[in-house]
């Protein structure tokens, strides 16, 4: 018997190879700090800041992005996108002083990792999804974990073997030759373009971003005094400050102070990365059936705890445990922050809102790239961030909490009417 599989399912699948091969590139940053160190005389201050300007420049790219996708739509963006990560990386090979290291990696392989985000993924996925979003989002995001697993320790193991500008050069053919060309073949903006429907579409007009992005009566200061736009984005700041800044950045470099070797320090980012994809996909499908403000309430709590542990990760064993319980909540966040989203702003353009969000991340994110490194300049360590990033952590669980339900009023009126 011959089963069927809904197009939607191809297009999950190729923005989850998209996420995993440009995020991955850009989740390698860490593995890149001490060989950059070593060849153009950098402190680690300096280094960071090359990660902090790139995070800041993908965060001012987020509300552009958002509204290209809407004019361009999203395949374009992405495509494009993946195209100039790859050209970027593969030119820093070239590189022979700082300055060259800032221009192309902090500005150019920025914009197109900010183009090849989550704002045009989100925004294609919902596209095709009208039911199972939750479970899509989580593949999706899962992509960011399996480029961790597989391109970091990738990466520093070529770095360990051969050299870093090897490296890049084989990072950069990979975006350019192999994934580029898949994106051009199999990705499609709307079911339409394909004769189809999304799944759970019932074949009446549906409230997709193509509808919403033709309304006349969006007004950005209106959703900027909503209680709802502040909850969201504030947390998802401190998310970023955490994971992709402190996390990604200095984790490799904190784990060979500590004098861990790189064996263990790749086994430790595959565990990591690989729990990382387990908790993206379980909050996926628990974000399609239960409470997405609770969930992240859970979620930054269990993070704050992780930290706890990585203050005391002195052998391999705790280093584990640690790398095991972050990597659960890490990117886990992402999928009940989407959803809520575009469940509270689905009267808006999507893409324009989660621009704002995930600007809100990469602001967070470099601070978090940056400040630690400052702070090491002078301490000699981490625990300051460490103490500090328990302290947001606590901040951003309180804020989730105090978010409403969305479609609370929606229940209300239908239990209204069954009183009636």
């Amino acid at each position: 018997m011959r089963i069927k599989i809904h197009y939607a399912w191809v297009i999950v699948c190729v923005t989850f190879i998209t996420l995993l091969a440009v995020q991955g590139v850009r989740l390698s940053f860490g593995a890149f700090v001490e060989p950059w160190e070593k060849d153009f005389s950098m402190d680690r201050g300096t280094i960071s800041l090359i990660s902090t300007l790139s995070f800041i420049v993908y965060g001012l790219s987020q509300p552009v992005i958002g509204r290209l996708v809407d004019k361009l739509g999203a395949r374009t963006i992405l495509s494009l996108s993946t195209f100039l990560v790859g050209v970027s990386i593969f030119l820093t090979s070239f590189t022979q002083h700082p300055w060259q290291l800032f221009i192309l990696y902090g500005i150019f392989t920025s914009i197109g990792v900010g183009g090849a985000s989550n704002v045009a993924a989100t925004v294609i996925v919902t596209n095709w999804f009208q039911e199972k979003r939750g479970l899509a989002f989580g593949i999706m995001e899962a992509g960011f974990g399996a480029g961790q697993m597989l391109l970091v320790p990738g990466s520093l193991m070529l770095i360990h073997w051969f050299d870093w500008k090897l490296t890049v050069t084989i990072l950069g053919m990979f975006l350019t030759i192999i994934i580029f060309p898949i994106m051009l073949l199999f990705l499609s903006n709307h079911p339409q373009d394909k004769g189809l429907l999304p799944i759970g579409g019932n074949g009446r007009e549906e409230d997709t971003v193509e509808r919403q992005r033709t309304r006349t009566n969006f007004s950005v200061w209106k959703v900027f005094r909503k209680k709802e736009f502040w909850f969201l984005i504030l947390p998802f700041g401190l998310c970023g400050f955490t994971t992709t800044g402190l996390m990604d950045t200095h984790l490799i470099p904190y784990s060979h102070d500590h004098g861990f070797s790189t064996n263990v320090t790749s086994v430790t980012v595959s565990v990591l990365a690989g729990f990382n994809i387990v908790g993206i996909l379980m909050s996926g499908i628990i974000a399609d059936r239960w409470s997405s403000k609770k969930m992240l309430f859970y979620l930054y709590v269990t993070r704050a705890l992780s930290f706890c542990i990585l203050l005391y990760s002195h052998n391999p064993t705790l280093l584990l445990i640690f790398a095991v319980l972050f990597g659960l909540v890490d990117f886990a966040t992402v999928a009940p922050t989407q959803l809520l989203a575009t469940q509270y702003f689905k009267d808006y353009s999507v893409g324009y809102i989660l621009g704002w969000l995930f600007l809100s991340h990469q602001i967070g994110s470099s601070l978090g790239a940056y400040l630690p490194g400052l702070l090491y300049n002078h301490l000699g360590n981490y625990n300051i961030s460490f103490y500090f990033s328990i302290l947001v952590l606590i901040i951003a669980s309180i804020l989730s909490v105090l978010l409403p339900e969305p479609y609370k009023k929606k229940k209300a009126q239908a239990t209204e009417v069954v009183n009636v």
